[in-house]
């Protein structure tokens, strides 16, 4: 069951996450990528990043949690998406995932989705598709 009105032009329930260090090598030990660009600042530093930068399966993760929030087990039932990533999430960052649902057509609806920093930058920009009841 949505937590919202599901009708094309409805914004979807926004989600906000604190990136840490901490979160991220959380996530590298729990995914096995321990690229140092996530995990060593003194490498990250070095790097064209010019430090750390969070897994942009994490950050994805946030997107695909607030439309579980929306949509509740919909989503993962039936639920597509198709993203970009647009920059990276840093430690510090504060990251905001929401969208708009932009039609309702054939018991589906189609709704643009994004993950944006505190400053507004985008992070991810996608679609996401899903049956509705």
């Amino acid at each position: 069951m949505a937590v919202f009105e599901v009708v094309a032009g409805a914004e979807l329930p926004q989600l906000k996450r604190e990136i840490t260090q901490d979160k991220i090598n959380r996530y590298a030990l729990v995914s096995g990528d321990g690229n140092p660009i996530h995990t060593d600042p003194e490498f990250a530093a070095r790097s064209a990043f010019e430090g750390t930068v969070a897994h942009g399966m994490l950050v994805l993760a946030y997107l695909s949690e607030m439309l579980t929030i929306a949509f509740g087990n919909r989503w993962p039932q039936s639920g597509r998406l198709k993203i970009r990533f647009r920059g990276p999430a840093r430690p510090g960052d504060t990251v905001t995932a929401g969208g708009k649902i932009e039609k309702i057509e054939g018991g589906r609806a189609s709704c643009s989705v994004q993950c944006c920093n505190q400053s507004g930058e985008v992070l991810i920009s996608g679609e996401a598709e899903i049956n509705l009841p």
